[in-house]
This record gives C-alpha cells, sequence and structure tokens, in this order.
C-alpha cells in the first residue's frame, strides 16, 4: 500500500496549512470537505504532496523540525506564509523517505499572504507618480539574472559550504510581496527556497533605492532578514541600500560569511574593491573581461578571485525581456575538478596550429583557442578563455599584473594577459 505526506489548506484559512499522512489522498481530502467545522464555503485543496517510504517517520520528523511552528501540540495544523511553504517541501523533498512528488491535474496555487514586516507603499516612498517616472527612467540596458543562471551555478558547490553561515545579497536582492521572479531578485529567491536544505544560519537581502527600480521595490532601500522563522524588513531612516553604505559595509563586514549577488556592471571595479577587501567569501557574476582588466587583474594574479562555474550570457530586462551580456561568475572559493579544464588544450608549441600561435612585434608568444604550449617556459600572452577555463590552477601564473597589448606590424590588438608556467624548485 502506497504512503503520502500532503500539506493541505483551507481557502478560508490562508495563515495556516495542514501536514499529514495518508494511504489514500482522494479519500482524506474528501473527510476534510465533509468536516471543515467552519463553513461550507472553507473547501480543502492540497498544495503539496509526495509519495514517501515511511510516511509515520517522517511525520514525526517534521513535527520535531517544526514543533515551533504547529498551532496546537497535539494538532496538525502548522502556520503558513509563502516562505515557510517552501522550507516545509524543502525539508521533505529532502528527506531519506521522500520517494516523488504527486502531480494534480488542477494543482491550487498557495495563496499569497502579505507578510506584516513587508513595508506599505507609503513607507516604501512609492506612488502611483513614482511608477510612472520609473518607466520613463528605466534605460534598456538595465537587467537582473534569471533564477535558471543561478541554480545552475551555486548547484555546483557542496551543500556543506553553506552550513550555519550567514548569506548576504547586497546589490538590490529586493524580496517583494508575491515572491517571484517580477518583485524579487533571483539570488534571493534562490537562498528562501533552500534556506532550510542549505540549514542557513542567517539571510541578509538589501534594496537599492535608486533611479533604476527594477522590482518595484520601492525609492527607499531596505534590509531584509532571514533568522529561522524569523522575517524582518527595515528601512532605516536616510539607507538607500547602496553595496557602500556605512549600514550595508557594517553587515559585510560583521556579519557576514559569504556574498552572493550580481553587482553592476559600470560599478563592478569599486565593487570588487570592497568585497576583496573584506576577505569574505563570494560567489558573484561579474563581466567575462575581467580577468584581463586592469582593476581585476591583481585579484587573479594574487589569488584573491578566480573563474567559477558557469557563464552567464542572457539576462532580463525590466520588460522581462531576454538580452545578451558577457557575464561569468566569479569565486574564492575552491573549484575541484573544474569541467572547463577539460578545454585546455595542453601540447607542444610545434603542434599548435599555425592559426592559434604567432609572435607579436616584441617576439612575445601569442596563443589562442585554449591551447597551452606545455614545453614553453617564457611568458605568453593569452586571452579570457584560457583564465576562465582554469590555466591558473595548472600550473602557470599571471607574471603581470596589467593589460598586456600586443602590436602586430605596427597595429594594436586586443588585450591580453602575460603567464608563464611555474618554475618547479
Amino acid at each position: 500500500m502506497k504512503q503520502y505526506l500532503y500539506i493541505a489548506q483551507g481557502s478560508l484559512e490562508p495563515s495556516k496549512c495542514k501536514i499529514g499522512i495518508t494511504n489514500d489522498l482522494n479519500r482524506r481530502l474528501k473527510e476534510y470537505n465533509s468536516t471543515t467545522g467552519i463553513s461550507a464555503e472553507n473547501s480543502y485543496s492540497y498544495l503539496f504532496a509526495a509519495e514517501v517510504s515511511d510516511m509515520k517517520a517522517l511525520e514525526q520528523d517534521i513535527k520535531n523540525r517544526f514543533f515551533y511552528l504547529r498551532e496546537l501540540e497535539k494538532r496538525e495544523i502548522y502556520f503558513y506564509n509563502l516562505s515557510l511553504f517552501d522550507m516545509y517541501v524543502d525539508f521533505i523533498q529532502s528527506s531519506e523517505h521522500f520517494l516523488k512528488k504527486v502531480l494534480f491535474k488542477d494543482p491550487k496555487k498557495p495563496n499569497i499572504v502579505k507578510p506584516k514586516a513587508v513595508p506599505s507603499m507609503k513607507e516604501r516612498g512609492v506612488t502611483r507618480k513614482t511608477l510612472l517616472d520609473k518607466a520613463m527612467r528605466v534605460k534598456d540596458d538595465e537587467f537582473y539574472t534569471r533564477m535558471k543562471d543561478v541554480e545552475k551555478e551555486l548547484s555546483m558547490y557542496p551543500a556543506k559550504i553553506w552550513k550555519d553561515k550567514v548569506v548576504f545579497c547586497n546589490c538590490d536582492d529586493a524580496i517583494g510581496v508575491k515572491r517571484d521572479y517580477t518583485d524579487s531578485s533571483a539570488f534571493a529567491l534562490y537562498f528562501l527556497k533552500h534556506f532550510l536544505r542549505l540549514k542557513l544560519k542567517k539571510l541578509i537581502c538589501t534594496h537599492y533605492g535608486g533611479k533604476v527600480d527594477l522590482f518595484n521595490a520601492g525609492t527607499k532601500g531596505y534590509i531584509f532578514t532571514k533568522e529561522g522563522a524569523s522575517e524582518i524588513i527595515e528601512t532605516p531612516k536616510g539607507y538607500n541600500g547602496g553595496f557602500e553604505e556605512e549600514l550595508s559595509l557594517q553587515i559585510l563586514n560583521k556579519q557576514t560569511d559569504i556574498v552572493c549577488t550580481n553587482p553592476p556592471f559600470s560599478r563592478a571595479a569599486d565593487y570588487w574593491k570592497v568585497l576583496i577587501a573584506s576577505k569574505k567569501k563570494f560567489i558573484i557574476i561579474s563581466n567575462i573581461t575581467n580577468c584581463i582588466t586592469p582593476s581585476f587583474i591583481p585579484y587573479f594574479a594574487n589569488k584573491k578571485a578566480w573563474a567559477g562555474y558557469t557563464r552567464v550570457d542572457w539576462y532580463l530586462n525590466p520588460k522581462r525581456i531576454p538580452v545578451r551580456a558577457a557575464g561569468h561568475f566569479f569565486t574564492n572559493f575552491p573549484i575541484k575538478d573544474r569541467p572547463a579544464i577539460k578545454r585546455l588544450k595542453f601540447v607542444p608549441l610545434n603542434e599548435i596550429p599555425d592559426v592559434y600561435q604567432q609572435y607579436d612585434d616584441s617576439g612575445t608568444l601569442l596563443v589562442d583557442k585554449s591551447y597551452i604550449p606545455n614545453d614553453y617556459d617564457r611568458p605568453f600572452a593569452v586571452s579570457t578563455r584560457q583564465i576562465l577555463n582554469g590555466v591558473l590552477e595548472c600550473g602557470y601564473s599571471i607574471v603581470l599584473k596589467a593589460q598586456y597589448f600586443p602590436y602586430i606590424e605596427g597595429k594594436k590588438k586586443f588585450a591580453r594577459v602575460l603567464i608563464q608556467k611555474i618554475k618547479e624548485n
């Protein structure tokens, strides 16, 4: 006989849900709807259900884990909001007893309950005129990260790096009432969704109240903090939510363990300076050419930062239209078994096709297309491709902490960096 664990909710009880077990989902729902005890209009439906291997054991695990969220100790009623719902589901799906999610023909979407801590439009400085003005100010090159790109990168890191850590998303990582891509940052949504599974200690997100308001979150900066089931939104007087704000820097330097966000490309140099100085762990998105750009080359040369796992070529603009921009994840977490290293081609110099190797006017070797001359001991120039693919993790280092511009027959070519094989002692 199959075993199920479910989350059900009554239409007139948006702040509560029932988490229970049964061998027959259809029968249990009929039982609920025939004995609601409130009114015939309070119809129940399933928000989530899963087939499990041991429903009683999992039910007890939930009672033990979320004892503080039960309305009464002897009843299966739990407090509900979107964040709590994600926590419940995440816990169930990460259990050893979870087998598979049950799909319904007409699933009910979770009711959206506005948290008391969310500021009103007046408190956020939003008016109808504000929204109209915003529409006139936003430029087409303003964009934000897609959830699937965040999930693709962050899923590559071991879950243990997040345990008991404070994550700070400090570049307009708004969290709205609906908590979807229309009013919330993808980074914020990711950590809200996986807060329990990752065993985070705390999540802190800031909204930047600047000229461009991607999430209609208002012109006032705010700080969102989630710790356990507690969620608080603060709007300090005079705070605009910028990463360089004194309060933001205090959070970064005194509370944060890991930074995850997509800082504005136009201010990347300022942002990296603050971030590297903090000595915090990070996983961020930035321009793909940073590793051969003057402001950033020293960070790569001194092993303060390196490429993450994935590149990000597509973003969404305020109209939710995909736009191209050359980005990549960067981090200071160890990258084990980097898949891209396989793209590097370590071969003797004479085996590199002529089209991918040449000498500039000064006699410096230029190498393209992920080729690396493994029998060449002098400095040679490479592009972003080799750096992003991990050549600095394969016995090579940057020898000039500045851009290198080769000249071919007197004509200046695109920027590169000089690397050299590390000499063995």
